[in-house]
């Protein structure tokens, strides 16, 4: 496997080839050059220091000692944060007033993964032109090693338990509301920080937890990614009834997933919904999302008479766009909930809690929950082709044909058949010759149809 840049961080497989993996040099190229540009950001200044956080996979003590490593080489100072969820990193950044942050975690990718993603000094990813200038210097490999009287020094902090303070603190997060309704939740933390996190802060919520998978030894029991397919264990234990949801994260707690108390998902493209309802009812403002995320956000949205923009694919794309619009409450479709007044990142902790006090004031199952909601049905194909030059020429093509139609093209090519209710977007990868083809409607077989006419279309134009 090909290392991958991108927005979302350098990463790779841990193992094989040089160039064809995330290997150690990587490991240390990447750092280094982070350690320059966070220099290049603060002139003039003399002392820096950099969170460095991490999930539980395998690899991640051997990548958190070459990063710390690397860093106090550079001569800034560590505080590493241990096994940690990445929006406690995030929150951590800020914390500390330090001028970056690193979290090691491929998110929901298999064990064999692993990643550096980069902070800035407010806990918040690097935006693509900061990332393709950190590309440029490790290619140049003029990196700022440091004598041995100018090197770091690295300190120890868990800063979990400030973090959960934080969410308890909200505004609206009904603490008493919640610890009044005696919740029994099943958690699903897949061998990861989940299964340390999460339990203290149901415990704190007066949550009584279950957990499943709880023991953070990165051997993940099932595919990390939280999708229904993988749940499996969890929909069995809700089926067996006694408690009132489930609840699953991914490694690095960024992404909640939720089952209703019947064992049926409750959709992840509804994490987001049921939370922005919650918050649209208490604080009225503009919500967010990307693209490729459901229409049922929109809908939600409007029903309180506010306003819901979409922005590109990728957390820092929707930060951004929340911030322009001064969103109350902003995310992705992938149960990836962002709360800006606790910190701009997605966060599955302050997403469960304010799940829980939507909840609790609504005195309802899960499944009479989502049930209020509109139903939509996304359905994900994709176009493969030969040759990647081809892309632009089909995506402008598509454009033209369905000019009648309300279009976006700031990510790839969007068009909303309003009238119906129902969307297709089109995203060239940036790994493989494809072309990701998401459509949305009231039904799998609508959402499909309109997938099937957009394939159709595409394979005319390639000829």
């Amino acid at each position: 496997m090909t290392l991958i840049k991108s927005i979302s961080g350098i990463r790779g497989t841990i193992g094989g080839a040089v160039g064809n993996a995330l290997t150690p040099i990587d490991i240390v190229k990447f750092t280094a050059a982070y350690a320059v540009q966070l220099k290049q950001r603060f002139p003039g200044r003399e002392h820096f220091k950099v969170v460095v956080g991490r999930d539980a996979r395998i690899s991640g003590q051997m990548v958190d000692l070459m990063v710390c490593g690397t860093l106090l080489a550079c001569g800034i100072d560590v505080v590493n944060a241990g096994l940690a969820s990445t929006p406690t990193v995030e929150m951590a950044v800020v914390f500390e007033e330090a001028q970056g942050g690193i979290i090691l975690t491929a998110s929901h990718n298999p064990k064999q993964w692993n990643a550096l993603k980069l902070l800035n000094e407010k806990g918040e990813f690097l935006n693509a032109a900061e990332g393709e200038a950190l590309l440029r210097i490790a290619e140049d490999e003029d990196f700022d090693f440091q004598d041995v009287d100018h090197i770091g020094v690295m300190t120890h902090a868990d800063y979990t338990d400030r973090h959960i303070q934080a969410v308890l603190n909200h505004p609206l997060v009904d603490v008493e509301a919640i610890r009044a309704a005696n919740f029994k939740v099943v958690l699903d933390a897949v061998n990861s920080v989940g299964g340390i996190v999460m339990p203290k802060l149901f415990e704190a919520l007066g949550v009584a937890c279950v957990s499943l998978h709880g023991e953070p030894t990165g051997h993940f029991a099932h595919n990390p990614e939280p999708l229904p397919a993988h749940l499996t264990d969890l929909i069995n234990t809700l089926k067996q009834g006694g408690a009132d949801l489930g609840v699953s994260v991914d490694p690095d707690v960024d992404r909640l997933a939720l089952i209703c108390e019947n064992g049926e998902p409750f959709g992840e493209e509804y994490t987001l919904v049921s939370v922005a309802d919650y918050i649209l009812s208490q604080k009225p403002g503009a919500t967010v999302s990307n693209l490729s995320s459901s229409r049922a956000l929109r809908d939600v949205t409007e029903a309180h008479g506010c306003t819901h923009t979409a922005s590109a694919v990728g957390e820092v794309n929707v930060t951004t766009e929340m911030k322009r619009t001064g969103a109350v409450i902003g995310g992705e479709g992938n149960g990836g909930v962002i709360v800006p007044d606790l910190h701009y990142g997605r966060d599955a902790l302050i997403g469960v809690a304010l799940f829980l006090s939507n909840l609790a004031h609504k005195q309802v199952k899960v499944s009479q929950l989502r049930a209020t909601y509109p139903e939509y049905v996304i359905s994900k194909n994709k176009i493969e082709l030969s040759d990647a030059s081809i892309i632009d020429r089909i995506l402008q093509e598509i454009k033209v044909r369905y000019a009648d139609q309300r279009i976006t093209d700031i990510d790839g090519v969007k068009i909303d058949f309003d009238a119906e209710k129902m969307w297709v977007h089109l995203r060239k990868s940036n790994t493989e010759p494809i072309i990701r083809v998401y459509s949305e409607a009231s039904s799998e077989a609508k959402a499909q149809a309109l997938a099937d006419e957009i394939l159709a279309v595409a394979n005319e134009i390639k000829g």
